[in-house]
């Protein structure tokens, strides 16, 4: 697949064995090998790195061949965490958010409409109120297949649905779509060891920046007091922001309760009854 994608040949000749898996070519470039995990999930990745790369701030692997299973991109060998890097990459995210979309849940140009975060199907469906759209479009689809798959009981749902109808007086000042990453936890965060982070497997989008942001804290962030000074220090976050974590994780807490079970779901009915009383 890579010398396909690339134009250029395998050292060893042998095609990667599993997925994904780095592979050196014959000029001595190391590249990612990666298999769609579902039809449309490579033009989804590869159109994400794209769309993130191009804002010139956070830097991603550079896309090096695609198609409709298979994704190529550069090799990033990784370092360690450390505090100036993440001072960085705290002001490099608050850039690439600024850089904007053009509408709450727009996909990357050449992105499909039905992507993914993670294993689970994304719609991205443009819309011009955020409450509105995160509620219909982030919020209760996966709400409902916790539901249908029995993993949120009935009954329970309705904290989540309230904080739906709450969201216009709960989700803080108004926001133009931020240009975001979309699956922003600390294990798509590449610490380079050339110091500088890199950003793989997006879902990327147009959408809140404080929905990044609190995913990025959502499993633990290295150095992330360093990545919120810089952050702040670039584009300071509303008052308040703080308060909201909960109610952005939402999404991806409804997201792994439909993928992982019964856990995840308890932490998204904390979260939504937290955001509910302050």
């Amino acid at each position: 697949m890579a010398s396909r994608l690339t134009g250029r040949r395998p050292a060893n000749g042998q095609a990667p064995s599993g997925s994904p898996a780095v592979v050196m070519l014959e000029d001595g470039t190391a590249v990612m090998v990666k298999r769609g995990d579902a039809p449309g999930a490579v033009r989804a990745e590869a159109a994400g790195l794209r769309w993130l790369g191009a804002a010139g701030a956070v830097r991603v692997p550079e896309v090096l061949g695609a198609d409709e299973r298979w994704l190529v991109t550069e090799h990033v060998p990784t370092g360690r965490p450390d505090a100036g890097a993440a001072l960085r990459f705290g002001q490099a995210l608050a850039e690439l958010h600024a850089a904007g979309a053009p509408a709450f849940g727009a996909a990357p140009p050449d992105g499909p409409e039905e992507a993914f975060i993670g294993r689970a199907p994304m719609r991205n469906v443009p819309g011009e109120n955020w409450p509105r759209w995160y509620a219909e479009h982030r919020v209760l689809p996966y709400l409902r297949a916790a539901v249908d798959a029995g993993t949120i009981r009935p009954g329970e749902a309705s904290v989540v649905e309230m904080v739906c109808e709450r969201l216009p007086e709960l989700a803080g000042p108004a926001e133009p779509p931020a240009r975001l990453h979309g699956d922003l936890w600390q294990g798509n965060v590449l610490w380079g060891a050339d110091g500088d982070v890199r950003l793989i497997d997006p879902a990327a989008h147009g959408g809140h920046r404080e929905t990044d942001l609190a995913m990025l804290t959502l499993f633990g962030c290295p150095e992330w007091d360093q990545v919120l000074a810089g952050y702040e220090r670039t584009t300071p976050l509303a008052a308040g922001w703080r308060d909201r974590v909960g109610i952005h994780q939402l999404f991806p807490l409804l997201v792994h309760a439909v993928l992982f079970g019964r856990s995840y779901a308890d932490q998204a009915l904390t979260a939504a009854r937290t955001a509910l009383t302050g």
